[in-house]
Formats: C-alpha cells, structure tokens, sequence
C-alpha cells in the first residue's frame, strides 16, 4: 500500500522572523553570524534550499533591492527568484563584513577558512538558533523554506505562483502545502461554495 506523506512542517511566522532577523548571536565572529544571517534570509525569503544558496557565485549576488536571482535547482531547473530589499540588505551586510575577497566565481557563501562552506555548518548554525530560541526539533534550514510556501499561501498567494517560486515541476508536489494550511483552505471553501 502507498504510505501517507507526511506534511511539511513550516516554522509560525514570528519564529520564522526571528531566526532571519539575528545577527551577531550566539559568540560567533560578527562575519559568521552575518552570513548565517544571510543564508536564512534567502532559505526563509526566496524559497531556496541549501544546496541551492551555497550554489551561487560571488557574482551572482544581489547588489540592488529588486533584483533577482537566476537560480539553479534539482534536474539543472533553472527558475528566477525575486530578491526581497531585506535579503540583498544580508547579503551587503555579509559581504562588507567578510575577511576574504575571493574571485567573481568563488562561492558566495565562505566557510571560516575561506573556502567553500559545507551544508553541514548551515544546519549546526541552525541547531544553536534552536535551542537559543527554544524553537521546537523540527525547525531546520529546509524548514525555512517550508515555512516559505506556507506563509505565501496563508496570505493568499497562489499554488501555481509558489510552484514557480520553489522550482517544482509537478503541481501535486506543491499541493502538500494546502494540506498545511487547512484553514485557509476552509475559509475559501465557505466564502465560494453556494451552499456553504
């Protein structure tokens, strides 16, 4: 018999808000909690998933409030991501605070040696925000995305419209994010539904 999914589980909003919104906590340099910063913010803010952050170039990073980023995702999918003002604010942040000045196609993203930095930082940095926040075991990087689409939807933006955004190539994928969203689910059934 086919197992059930199971459903994402997205962060509330303010903790989400949180997590993106620390800098320099947690005794770390104020360069490495810049750029966790700024990896959360992209995670939380454009949908992407580590592998992708840690994918893009030096210059591939957004100078201007509204840019966007070419992103490159599981298959080689390719899907553009709008850069929201705060997450280009980060990623300035980070790069004027970061001690190595690598070439335009070195790693955005630094490792405290200067070298690529491995997934494995981003989820331990995630780890630490964790407990310093007290937020539940489920609260992961890939979390943040999750809490990314579910966010969207539950201020009414549309299945297709985050399909877009996180790169999926089949409409059902996106759906699970319906089923997470009940209520809002609910209230668009009885404010549509003639008999409701």
């Amino acid at each position: 018999p086919a197992q059930k999914r199971s459903l994402p589980r997205p962060l509330p909003p303010e903790a989400a808000s949180k997590v993106v919104s620390l800098d320099q906590a947690l005794d770390e340099e104020p360069w490495i909690a810049a750029r966790n910063t700024a990896i959360f913010a992209l995670l939380y803010g454009g949908g992407l998933r580590i592998s992708e952050a840690l994918a893009l170039r030096r210059s591939e990073a957004p100078r201007n409030a509204h840019d966007a980023l070419r992103v490159t995702g599981k298959g080689g999918k390719q899907r553009i991501v709008p850069v929201l003002p705060a997450i280009s604010a980060a990623i300035a942040h980070y790069l004027r605070l970061c001690p190595y000045t690598p070439g335009p196609d070195s790693p955005l993203f630094l490792g405290t040696r200067g070298g690529p930095l491995n997934p494995r930082m981003v989820q331990r940095a995630m780890e630490k925000l964790r407990s310093a926040l007290n937020l539940p075991d489920t609260a992961t990087p890939h979390a943040l995305r999750h809490s990314f689409a579910t966010h969207i939807l539950a201020s009414g933006g549309d299945l297709r419209g985050i399909q877009e955004l996180l790169g999926h190539a089949s409409l059902s994928t996106t759906q699970v994010y319906t089923e997470v969203d009940t209520d809002r689910l609910m209230a668009a059934f009885t404010a549509a539904h003639p008999r409701a």
